[in-house]
């Protein structure tokens, strides 16, 4: 058991468009990028269909596994990496940790029944769901039952649906700023945009507490270092937005509110050049799959002047090969 939790360019316009992002890793590295084509995702409508279908098969199969104490069904049912934390904030990480606690769990209360209520499941892309809702246990002679909220996400193995998250809470607990971030940890990980005349590489990943997902980036242009910044993701408990902040090496800075939409996000960022000009830019992250995010931008303005949309797509850099 674990005690974290789930653990300017020459030209104005590259400049400006970094700091409007928001999310800045999705900004191209050279102007060729801004006209390159990105690949088409699959319709929105069949893909969620499919992810529907999956996630209440799963959801019948686990009320099963589960009411039959199957505890390698239930394991099975789990990512091998996957994270399990409960109403007391217990962390259990891994298959293995996760089965156990099961077998401790039925050793304890035989004949434990299970009733599951889906409240929302809230595909990201096509490999990765968002589901939330309730959950009763009741003891076999009804003597006691626990009522729990849960959060849970799935990601796609090949073409099987696993868990790779679970969190529980007491029906009255609130929220915690993880559980309205966590729909960001699909950016968790090293992105690039590369061409032969630049290159954009960014990590993302949690601070310790996980309250914040943090951004590092640089972006070279043939060869030489061109931009460095930072970047912060958190949630506005006031606006019941994420929010991000995001600080440029050269002194420039913005800010976005994020939107959750069916495959993304749409992010309204505002930012501040080193010049004291303002700009301001609508953002569409489109997930494509766990690797891939398409970005389109629209409504730039720096200053007074009306900047052109553009279209690019990044990609999740591949993990170095263990000798």
């Amino acid at each position: 058991m674990k005690n974290k939790f789930w653990n300017t360019f020459a030209r104005i316009g590259y400049q400006s468009l970094f700091g409007l992002m928001g999310l800045t890793l999705l900004i191209p590295a050279v102007s060729a990028q801004q006209t390159s084509p990105a690949a088409a995702p699959a319709p929105a409508a069949a893909a969620a269909e499919d992810v529907m279908t999956a996630a209440e098969a799963r959801s019948v199969s686990f009320a099963k596994a589960f009411d039959a104490a199957k505890v390698d069904e239930l394991a099975n049912l789990f990512a091998t990496d996957a994270e399990f934390v409960d109403e007391e904030g217990n962390i259990y990480q891994g298959k293995a940790e996760i089965q156990a606690l099961f077998t401790s769990f039925f050793e304890k209360f035989p004949g434990a029944k299970l009733k599951t209520e889906v409240d929302s499941i809230r595909p990201l892309g096509t490999n990765m769901l968002v589901e939330e809702g309730t959950r009763m246990i009741e003891a076999a002679d009804a003597s006691s039952t626990a009522n729990l909220r849960y959060l849970m996400v799935l990601t796609k193995e090949g073409a099987v649906w696993k868990i790779s998250m679970i969190r529980e809470f007491a029906q009255d607990a609130p929220a915690t700023q993880l559980d309205y971030l966590m729909p960001l940890s699909l950016l968790e990980g090293e992105w690039v945009d590369e061409n032969p005349d630049g290159a954009t590489r960014v990590h993302y990943h949690w601070n310790e507490e996980k309250t914040f997902l943090l951004g590092e980036y640089t972006v070279q242009i043939n060869g030489r270092p061109a931009m460095k910044s930072s970047q912060r993701l958190g949630w506005d408990p006031v606006q019941q937005k994420i929010r991000s902040w995001t600080f440029d090496a050269d002194g420039g800075f913005s800010e976005g509110f994020w939107t959750p939409t069916e495959n993304g996000w749409i992010v309204k960022s505002t930012a501040t050049l080193p010049s004291g000009e303002i700009g301001s830019a609508t953002l569409t992250l489109t997930l494509l799959d766990d690797d891939r995010i398409s970005v389109s931008s629209r409504d730039r303005v720096i200053g007074t002047i009306v900047e052109e949309p553009f279209e690019i797509q990044i990609v999740r850099r591949p993990p170095t090969p263990t000798k």
